[in-house]
């Protein structure tokens, strides 16, 4: 019996880990993580039993703790109680599928507890990658990307040796606005940015897709996860969402993954590395499949992606403050108090405005976010 916890249980990444979880029958989760999502997250713990869920609203802790005081578990809340979620003993693997950089602190400590991380939360290697990667080594665990394009990467780089791949492809569906041009998109509401074309995602990353701030993170990510300098990733649209990624070898050979958009192929590859078990859904049929297309990334319009190769080049502490930018912005627009646009607007003056600090500390990055909010709630 395989044993896990999953931190952020009750969003996207989370509830079809737990679809996994529930096909298989051979993974016990011994902890789940949740924030407000009280009435999904006690249905959760009805049907998996946990030993811990820790909440880290603290009033919505007591919310929980009193719907379910029937069952023998102990609840936990704040920082303190993710944290003892993460290293919870007896956990083989945990599935990192919390939004934002509430997740770093938890994915170092179980790190330093000798846990494999599944990797769902783009911040941990986007603003402490440098610490992430070198730390994992150290305590040799695995960090199995949970993401579909980095997860193909993985699939595609199975058995090659790193001196024999000499690029990565990343591809991306361009979102909802593919083809638009700026004119348009200052039209656009937040009810057409939630129209993801493909995946069914949580609400803040179907928007970073839409302004291609996510596809330029996940060039971040790749960057760690696979020790590849930034001439060596290149991001090319595929909008059918078939191909999810693909490798160039030194002979010129292209490996690609191909399935149908579906989360849990991913998730459960990462749960179960390196075996494969079958999964339910649907499969792709080349026998009526018609085309499959590529593009190019507009970069003009959907600056996410150019913010993103900036943030890079300028290196240390500039990811922190675009992915802080773009958490603050977005969950602005989300809440409809700023326009799509104004999205690019907020990125582009906190970058612009920081001085870069060389390979942050854990204490310096979690600064480096709260100026980056405090900037923008004093400025919008």
């Amino acid at each position: 019996m395989k044993k896990i916890v999953i931190l952020g249980s009750t969003g996207s990444i989370g509830t079809q880990t737990l679809d996994v979880v529930r096909h298989n029958k051979d993974i016990e989760v011994l902890g789940m993580t949740g924030n407000k999502n009280i009435s999904l997250l006690e249905k959760q713990m009805r049907e998996f039993r946990p030993k811990k869920v820790a909440v880290y609203d603290e009033t919505k802790a007591k919310e929980l703790k009193a719907a379910v005081k029937d069952l023998e578990v102990e609840i936990l809340t704040g920082m303190e109680g993710l944290m003892e979620i993460a290293v919870m003993e007896e956990a083989e693997t945990v599935v990192t599928a919390v939004v934002g950089m509430i997740g770093i602190r938890p994915t170092i400590g179980a790190i330093k507890a000798g846990k494999d991380i599944a990797l769902a939360n783009k911040e941990t290697l986007v603003t402490a990658g440098h610490i992430i990667m070198p730390l994992a080594k150290k305590h040799g665990v695995q960090i199995l990307p949970v993401d579909s394009e980095h997860s193909a990467i993985y699939q595609c780089i199975h058995g090659e040796k790193e001196k024999e791949v000499h690029k990565i492809i990343l591809t991306a569906s361009g979102g909802p606005f593919r083809g638009k041009k700026t004119a348009d998109l200052s039209k656009v509401t937040l009810e057409d940015a939630l129209k993801h074309p493909n995946w069914a995602m949580g609400q803040k990353i179907t928007v970073d897709s839409a302004t291609l701030v996510n596809k330029g993170l996940e060039v971040i990510e790749a960057k760690w996860l696979f020790h590849m300098d930034l001439d060596r990733i290149e991001v090319v649209l595929q909008p059918q969402s078939i191909i999810h990624s693909m490798i160039e070898c030194i002979d010129g050979s292209v490996i690609a993954q191909l399935g149908t958009p579906d989360m849990r192929l991913p998730i459960q590859y990462a749960l179960y590395y390196p075996e494969r078990r079958f999964l339910n859904g649907k499969r792709l049929d080349f026998k009526t499949l018609k085309q499959i297309t590529f593009e190019e990334p507009d970069m003009e319009t959907f600056l996410g992606l150019s913010y993103a190769y900036q943030a890079i080049e300028s290196g240390g502490s500039m990811p922190t403050v675009l992915n802080a930018a773009n958490e603050k912005a977005v969950s602005k627009f989300l809440h409809k108090s700023i326009d799509f646009l104004d999205i690019y607007k907020i990125i582009e003056e906190c970058m612009s405005r920081h001085s870069v600090c060389e390979a942050p500390t854990m204490e310096q990055i979690l600064e480096i976010e709260q100026e980056t909010y405090d900037y923008i709630e004093s400025r919008w």
